[in-house]
């Protein structure tokens, strides 16, 4: 009895002599970049990593900025004068086991690699990304795609190495379909990595390209976008295909469509036009669970969220505004945590991070905004 009472005794004490409650210790940040991080590349002249410990519940602590290498182009592009230089999805990348990050250097042409270390980002490459202006990258186990926006469009392979040193991938390098007229906007592997997809807003088609066993990639196959501007788009992990169109940026005209992908790199359409009534459905991220996908509107300054049949692949609009950023606020990439629970998105208006709780049933709650981002930042990375 006396052993009881003396450990409640200590347990009280503790309790009234704590600074913090719970729900605070909950909240206090990562001692590292290894607990939790959001990545932002600021696409400057002299082009940086802005990086951002993040805790559980998703509130977010600057923790520097750290160099490329290389060179971004915060050029200003149409249609928008100053939240869309890149216009493209896929601008920074992680790789799997959160090792590295992969960068685009806009206006160098290259490619940068930076090792993930508990306080900082150590550079270990800079790399020719074979091509003009990489705007978007693709990672698959140890195989890296660049997709080249300027002069003639190409993407381009690497092999990336156990220290993260690149290695061009000899014979890789292969055109998109419409040549030097195409509008490209992102790259990306399938889940299984024997299909690569890249769409091109001015075309409206959906290049695809199949994968053999030396990881070179065939010549492009012709798919036709089931609705205007295809933008940015995500694979979830039963292999249906979900891609935002942006309409050209008409207002409350944008939508999402989804496609089944065969063997062939043919793109079946599931989910035709799919409207949410907001402008400039750009970037899309799709949670662990497969089952829903996070459009980003830039022109509304909205989210939006899209159930994904489990069955079929079909999509259905569950909100439309699924999250409200503020008109102006210009709603660009977007990240998911490793477990899906939290949302961050880049605000190209506000040159900021925002960051939401992701609900089961496609809702989404504030969390925190953290902001001191330059104007031209794109491209994010979360862990």
């Amino acid at each position: 009895m006396g052993s009881e009472i003396k450990y409640i005794s200590i347990c009280l004490t503790f309790l009234m002599l704590a600074p913090f409650s719970a729900d605070t210790f909950a909240a206090r940040g990562p001692k590292n970049l290894h607990a939790g991080a959001v990545y932002v590349l600021t696409n400057q002249t002299s082009n940086t990593v802005a990086a951002f410990r993040r805790n559980a519940n998703g509130m977010l602590t600057p923790a520097g900025e750290f160099p490329t290498g290389g060179a971004g182009n915060p050029t200003p592009q149409p249609p928008d004068p100053t939240t869309d230089p890149l216009a493209s999805q896929g601008a920074l990348i992680i790789s799997h086991g959160n090792r590295f990050l992969l960068a685009v250097n806009a206006g160098s042409n290259e490619i940068s690699v930076l090792k993930i270390k508990k306080n900082d980002l150590e550079l270990i490459d800079v790399v020719s990304s074979g091509g003009v202006r990489p705007i978007s990258l693709t990672l698959h186990d140890d195989l890296l795609y660049v997709l080249n926006e300027g002069g003639t469009p190409n993407i381009t392979g690497f092999e990336v190495g156990e220290d993260g040193t690149l290695t061009p991938l000899a014979g890789s390098t292969r055109p998109l379909i419409d040549g030097a007229a195409a509008d490209p906007a992102q790259i990306g592997f399938s889940h299984d990595g024997d299909l690569l997809v890249v769409t091109d807003k001015s075309g409206n088609r959906l290049n695809t390209y199949t994968i053999n066993d030396d990881g070179l990639p065939s010549p492009p196959i012709d798919n036709t976008s089931n609705g205007m501007t295809p933008f940015g788009f995500a694979f979830n992990n039963a292999g249906t295909l979900v891609v935002s169109e942006a309409f050209g940026g008409a207002a409350n005209q944008s939508a999402a469509s989804s496609y089944d992908a065969a063997e062939d790199g043919t793109l079946s359409v599931i989910s035709e036009s799919v409207p949410n009534s907001q402008t400039a459905s750009c970037w899309v991220v799709i949670p662990n669970n497969g089952k829903t996908a996070f459009v980003s509107n830039t022109g509304s300054g909205t989210i939006s969220s899209y159930r994904i049949n489990p069955s079929d692949g079909s999509l259905t609009l569950l909100n439309a505004t699924a999250a409200d950023t503020g008109m102006g606020s210009a709603p660009i990439d977007m990240a998911l945590s490793n477990n899906s629970r939290i949302l961050f998105v880049l605000l190209g208006g506000s040159q900021s991070v925002a960051s939401f709780r992701v609900w089961k049933n496609g809702n989404l709650t504030p969390v925190d905004t953290a902001g001191g981002l330059p104007v031209g930042a794109q491209g994010i990375a979360a862990k």
